[in-house]
């Protein structure tokens, strides 16, 4: 499983980092926010271990940004701050961290807390996302309909992937446009990109329902 840390001092990122390795865990370490950004476009942990006071942008705004985009809303955040007081634990809860550790804390503990994090994510043991038929393997990015290969573009595959993460959940589409298409692009865009999806989806296709007037989900056929 790999786990983003996101921290500023030095020996704090190296302790935790070595510390996650020893226990069978792939590590990723950023000083910054913006570093950060960069590797979670192009690859996404299991978990993130986010500190509060950054350079530039904090970890709380780190956080919110999180939170507010559908593709990273259920990831595990456990942040790990100096800030302990208990209106900053609250604070930190409340905007949608799953733990608050306080420094300085004990490694073991801070092990302990990942694991039993990692053991509440659904689906945390598998790379495998699927629906009635259509699979995905995200560990290779390959799809599969019914046992036959799919040949998906990048945004065909990430965008199957929101379907396939929020299956029976209406996305709207400024939601989807913004997440996965990028802000410039239009809703005729998107419309295209769902047309052929549903195509390469073969039969299974039709379980990408559009919602008038809002967006689409993926669901059996009503």
């Amino acid at each position: 499983m790999l786990i983003y840390i996101v921290e500023d001092e030095d020996n704090i990122r190296e302790l935790e980092g070595y510390a996650l390795e020893k226990n069978g865990y792939e590590v990723a370490s950023f000083e910054n926010a913006n570093d950060f950004y960069i590797a979670l476009e192009k690859q996404c942990p299991d978990l993130i271990l986010l500190d509060i006071m950054l350079p530039r942008q904090d970890g709380l705004e780190v956080l919110k940004k999180l939170r507010s985009d559908l593709r990273y809303r259920h990831l595990p955040v456990i942040i790990i701050s100096a800030k302990t007081t208990e209106i900053d634990r609250v604070k930190g809860l409340d905007l949608g961290a799953d733990d608050y550790m306080c420094k300085p804390f004990s490694v073991m503990e801070m092990v302990s807390r990942v694991r039993a994090r990692l053991r509440n994510v659904p689906g945390a043991d598998s790379e495998t996302l699927s629906f009635e038929g259509i699979v995905m393997s995200q560990d290779t990015r390959t799809v599969s309909v019914n046992g036959a290969a799919a040949e998906l573009t990048y945004k065909e595959y990430e965008l199957l992937k929101m379907f396939l993460s929020n299956p029976r959940i209406v996305l709207r589409r400024d939601d989807i446009l913004n997440n996965i298409l990028g802000h410039d692009s239009t809703g005729r865009t998107l419309d295209v990109h769902i047309r052929t999806l549903r195509n390469k989806l073969g039969d299974r296709g039709r379980y990408i329902i559009t919602v008038r007037n809002v967006g689409y989900k993926l669901d059996k056929d009503e």
